[in-house]
């Protein structure tokens, strides 16, 4: 049992975790964070720094697949889960290959990075608003849950979480469907310009917006390109004058702290060296890796905290809640730390301290919570796991268009985030991709492998690759995947881990809503396609793809987005909710859950700003907490 007196104990060092952290010891509070990941990955030093992403580079560059987590430690006493174990379902078998346990009836498609600075090591950057109407879809279009609150009462922490990551962007560019005005507060800016579109969005923009009609059930709609909000740095906006966020004891709120001087925000560098990754190199592999950390990631935020008050402890993974049962608060948090990471050995310890916050993934946040016993009452722990569910399209384009290249994509079509079609079937986005049909078929290394097999060598080799990569066009329609109680996470004795903690079993399936969605975006992606001269290849083969399914007779193949949503959800009341609008939980008063699980709906935006900005107001709710009770639980 430890005694060492902390404010704040928080599991998990990802951008969530990271954030409540800056923000509190900045404020004198004394931390805690427990870490599953690896002693390396934390390095606070520069050499030390350096050579850990020298060493994930490496292991990128051998890896034979590049897939979201290939650099990076898979730990068998903290695994991670991987893409890499997803194959198509037996029917009434689960399938327990990797960390996931899959009861299907189909496999849950995303991962997600349990190691120092989590997912953001891998995430593309893409940083989206949610939409007002993504707020209200219950009332709005009959769908899901409404939130307990707003896109007004968001506004001000979206502002603090693009601070934060640092988000290159054009707010002028940000023209979306149904809104009547603008989303953003009057003169606000994005810290950084917008980062250049890649010359395939350049080309694929120019034939979209020329070419602009298409018809969904009847009604006509019109495509258009955007620039995509990115968190990866870009030359810093003059026009922006927000140089951070603070609290000031005695304050009921986090304030904002600005300047009058011109380019006032700084590009936050690598972290081994602040003169690296000042602007994004145009380098094609944001996912899983960025060379030189251009692209925003959680450590750099957690480097800003107050190192005094701040105490980070890896290898120690938490497998339980401790529960007062007189007072119902959280008295401890039980971790196992391990010695290394395949070995069976680990010494069980418990971190105590006036608060908790739980800040992994939204899968590890409802497994912990269910093995605990705690927050629960309202039996929706687990419950509502969401991704977008994301349909690949892929074809030749009529004339090069060099994919490859740049970040893996700078130009979206927001015609169907929004609109009264909502009430039959989901909303998506569409991003143009720069990575040619890697995702799909694992060009150009199937391309090479299919021609070679073919007979083609030499001249004709050569000539054949260079016709085919450099018109290679994807386009994904990230589906918006609505609430459902029986998409969940639960535990069994059955399935635990190499160190004795459970193992997530994950029920899925896809609703009859995303199906319709499934069925709109092909139609859609046909029309496209035509009237830009794209040669479809599209082929989706229910013997090789985990999550086919079929819709009226045709069959249609998903991927997950890493978009790892729901599982504690807030809400209006503990009956249907874990968490209230501040992210306390209902259950215990001193326990706050922080992280992408606390999301009743999903939207289009890809959900780390969203969840960066909520956290923002999970950490104001703590301080202002702490500073009228500073004992409260001992």
């Amino acid at each position: 049992m430890e005694n060492n007196d902390y404010d704040v104990v928080i599991v998990g060092s990802g951008i969530a975790g990271s954030i409540v952290a800056k923000l509190l010891t900045n404020a004198g509070k004394k931390v805690l964070i427990l870490e599953a990941g690896l002693q390396a990955g934390i390095a606070m030093d520069p050499e030390g720094a350096f050579k850990t992403y020298e060493g994930y580079l490496n292991t990128f560059y051998n890896a034979p697949a590049k897939v979201p987590n290939s650099p990076y430690p898979n730990i068998k006493d903290a695994p991670s889960i991987d893409v890499l174990d997803l194959e198509v379902m037996k029917k009434g078998q689960p399938l327990t290959k990797g960390y996931l346990v899959q009861m299907g009836p189909i496999p849950f498609a995303s991962d997600c990075a349990r190691t120092p600075g989590g997912t953001t090591l891998h995430w593309l950057g893409t940083t989206l608003r949610m939409l007002p109407n993504d707020f209200q879809m219950k009332t709005k279009y009959g769908v899901g849950v409404d939130w307990p609150i707003d896109y007004e009462d968001m506004g001000r922490y979206y502002e603090m979480a693009e601070n934060e990551i640092g988000v290159s962007g054009s707010v002028e560019d940000q023209q979306y469907p149904i809104e009547e005005k603008s989303i953003f507060s009057e003169g606000y800016s994005y810290p950084m310009k917008a980062i250049p579109t890649s010359y395939l969005d350049g080309i694929m923009k120019g034939k979209i917006d020329k070419r602009n009609k298409v018809v969904l059930n009847e009604k006509n709609y019109e495509l258009y390109c955007i620039s995509t909000p990115q968190g990866r740095n870009s030359i810093p906006n003059p026009e922006y004058k927000i140089t951070g966020v603070r609290w000031s004891s005695g304050k009921k709120e986090l304030e904002f702290t600005r300047t009058d001087e011109p380019a006032s925000y700084e590009p936050v560098g690598s972290n081994w060296d602040p003169y690296t990754g000042q602007r994004c190199e145009g380098n094609a592999s944001c996912v899983p890796i960025c060379p030189v950390q251009a692209k925003y990631n959680a450590l750099k935020t957690l480097r800003k905290s107050d190192k005094s008050n701040l105490t980070i402890k890896t290898q120690s993974v938490a497998s339980r809640l401790l529960i007062n049962e007189k007072s119902n608060w959280i008295s401890g948090v039980e971790y196992k730390h391990y010695k290394n990471g395949d070995s069976f050995e680990y010494e069980t310890h418990v971190a105590k301290g006036t608060i908790y916050v739980m800040a992994a993934s939204a899968i590890e946040n409802a497994k912990l919570l269910l093995a605990s016993g705690a927050a629960n009452s309202s039996d929706q722990v687990g419950r509502n796991l969401m991704d977008h569910m994301t349909v690949l399209s892929w074809g030749l384009t009529d004339e090069p268009i060099y994919p490859y290249r740049g970040p893996g994509s700078t130009t979206n079509i927001p015609t169907f985030r929004d609109g009264e079609f909502r009430k039959d079937h989901a909303a998506w986005i569409s991003p143009l991709d720069n990575w040619g049909w890697s995702w799909p078929v694992f060009s150009p290394g199937s391309d090479v492998i299919n021609a070679v097999g073919g007979g083609m060598f030499g001249k004709e080799l050569r000539d054949k690759m260079k016709d085919v990569i450099t018109r290679q066009l994807l386009v994904h329609f990230e589906c918006e995947q609505a609430p459902d109680p029986e998409n969940r996470v639960t535990i069994s004795p059955e399935y635990k881990d190499h160190i004795g903690n459970y193992r997530p079993v994950i029920h899925y399936h896809a609703t009859e809503y995303m199906l319709k969605a499934f069925e709109a975006s092909k139609i859609v992606s046909d029309q496209l396609f035509s009237q830009c001269d794209v040669e479809d290849f599209t082929v989706y083969d229910p013997n090789s793809n985990p999550d086919y399914v079929t819709y009226k007779g045709k069959g249609y193949r998903f991927d997950g987005a890493g978009h790892i949503v729901g599982t504690h959800r807030m809400g209006f009341s503990p009956d249907d909710s874990v968490v209230n609008a501040d992210m306390r939980t209902w259950d215990h008063e001193n326990l706050f859950l922080v992280g992408c699980g606390n999301m009743p709906t999903l939207g289009t935006s890809n959900p780390t700003l969203t969840m960066s900005a909520l956290t923002f107001k999970a950490a104001e709710a703590i301080l202002k907490q702490l500073e009228q009770s500073p004992n409260y639980g001992k």
